[in-house]
């Protein structure tokens, strides 16, 4: 298997629907005009946070990304804070669809790769976003809640198929500690990714440039760490 390089999203990535920024415009098409705009502040909003940190996002940055005026802007969003916090609303609810449907579609029957996959793609097309999530959503109380949420949600449902697995070899797990296990599991894939797709670590990237091999050690963790 080629290896493909973990630096910077690829066009691949965003073709295969991993970009938010990319799939509000795609949605935004079928929309009327004034929900065309709201979706393109959202969009510039994705975008700016590509090249410009939270702390230096502007108003009149957003503005000219999406082409409007300030008025315009003030007729969608009564500030800034609101509309970041809207999109991260969004982008949250975004990435658990897509790594549920990449566990559900995963024609190997491995659906934590697939998962892992899925998140590797989303992390590395969305790297703006995802900073916010991993250490700006103490600003976006709203936001935060909602992530929390989706990401119980989403373990819950880890921790059930797998012990619905566990029980047909004869082991039973309980579902506090699965539940124990898949946080600690997920705190630890974030902190891997945040390290080597935010932080650019350099000691990282010598051994983390094989993304298929970098899938199978993720994996390998989470599948372990839960069935062991």
């Amino acid at each position: 298997m080629p290896h493909e390089s973990t630096s910077s999203p690829t066009s691949t990535t965003a073709a295969l629907g991993f970009c938010f920024a990319d799939d509000l415009s795609r949605s935004a098409m079928t929309l009327r005009k004034g929900e065309r705009t709201r979706s393109a502040i959202q969009v510039a909003v994705c975008k700016q946070l590509e090249t410009v940190s939270l702390a230096d996002l502007t108003i009149a940055n957003i503005c000219d990304a999406a082409q409007i005026s300030h008025g315009t802007f003030y007729i969608y969003f009564p500030n800034r804070n609101a509309l970041v916090a809207d999109v991260l609303f969004r982008f949250s609810a975004f990435v658990q669809a897509r790594m549920r449907n990449a566990s559900r579609e995963d024609p190997d029957d491995r659906p934590a790769r697939a998962a892992t996959y899925a998140y590797f793609q989303l992390f590395e097309a969305n790297l703006g976003l995802m900073r916010c999530l991993m250490r700006h959503l103490d600003n976006f109380p709203e936001a935060q809640a909602e992530f929390w949420n989706l990401n119980r949600e989403w373990l819950e449902t880890v921790a059930t198929s797998t012990a619905n697995k566990l029980r047909k070899t004869g082991l039973d797990i309980k579902h506090d500690e699965l539940m124990r296990r898949a946080y600690a599991l997920g705190g630890m894939t974030d902190q891997y990714l945040a390290g080597l797709l935010l932080d650019k670590d350099p000691n990282m990237q010598p051994f983390s440039r094989d993304r298929q091999a970098l899938i199978d050690t993720l994996t390998l963790l989470w599948e372990r760490g839960l069935q062991s």
